[in-house]
């Protein structure tokens, strides 16, 4: 990964994009995986609200542990920025794609994020190099 950024002088130096960036990449396989599942079995799609919630939660708590693991420090604070941008960027492409409005499932939404990207910042500091050498 490393001969990648060099030729192509890609560095990302903040570590709430860099969990950005791997949350968006976990809601693209969770999407893929939702689906598979909606096309390949009996679930309807009203009945996808806990699988989406699920899905938001695993790329939030992915991102806050890659944001906190580069970071190194403060690894809860790390973790809740990376769910609360994550959540705002949300909202903001469903808004101007679909015109969504606001429902009960935005403060929902909003406590789910935040809660898991707390929880992976937490698991990832003390996964991080700087946890090692203490």
């Amino acid at each position: 990964m490393s001969s990648l950024s060099r030729i192509f002088g890609l560095r990302n130096a903040s570590p709430v994009a860099s969990g950005l960036y791997w949350s968006g990449i976990w809601l693209a396989v969770g999407a893929i995986i939702l689906s598979i599942l909606l096309a390949g079995s009996s679930l309807k799609e009203s009945g996808m609200l806990p699988w989406v919630f699920g899905v938001h939660g695993f790329a939030t708590l992915a991102g806050g542990f890659v944001s906190a693991k580069k970071s190194g420090r403060r690894g809860w604070y790390f973790g809740m920025a990376n769910g609360l941008l994550y959540s705002a960027l949300l909202l903001a492409i469903s808004f101007l794609a679909t015109d969504a409005g606001w429902s009960t499932a935005v403060p929902i939404l909003l406590l789910v994020t935040c809660l898991s990207g707390a929880v992976g910042g937490m698991l990832g500091v003390n996964a991080g190099s700087a946890a090692k050498t203490r």
